[in-house]
Parts: structure tokens; C-alpha cells; sequence
């Protein structure tokens, strides 16, 4: 598992992004993933546990998401 930040989310786009704590590269973060954890609409500054996942198109999103 690893370990964010919430860069942006928007609620009315149905996605945003995770800036990982050991800097690598930004993680996509998709409104279905937030639901299934059951998260209300995270904002820019929560930390969220997650699991890199890869998409139907190949691309990869955060996944099983935990607050921290």
C-alpha cells in the first residue's frame, strides 16, 4: 500500500489526483474507487492509503482507498 496527498478532486468531473509521498509521479483517482471505499468527497490535503491499479485502457489509478 502506498501513501498521498489529495492534490484536487471535483466531484462534478468524477475525478482527481494523489501526489504520492515518496515523490514519484501523480496518481490518477477516480469517483468510483472513492465510492466503493465508501470515502466522502476527499479535498486537496487529506491523506489516503491506496493501491496502484491498472485500467481498462491500460492507464493506472489509485484503488481499495483507506483514510489516514
Amino acid at each position: 500500500m502506498s501513501i498521498g496527498t489529495v492534490k484536487w478532486f471535483n466531484a462534478t468531473k468524477g475525478y482527481g489526483f494523489i501526489q504520492p509521498d515518496d515523490g514519484s509521479k501523480d496518481v490518477f483517482l477516480h469517483i468510483a474507487d472513492v465510492q466503493r471505499a465508501g470515502i466522502q468527497e476527499p479535498r486537496e490535503g487529506d491523506k489516503l492509503e491506496y493501491e496502484l491499479q491498472r485500467g481498462q485502457q491500460g492507464k493506472t489509478s489509485a484503488g481499495n482507498l483507506k483514510r489516514v
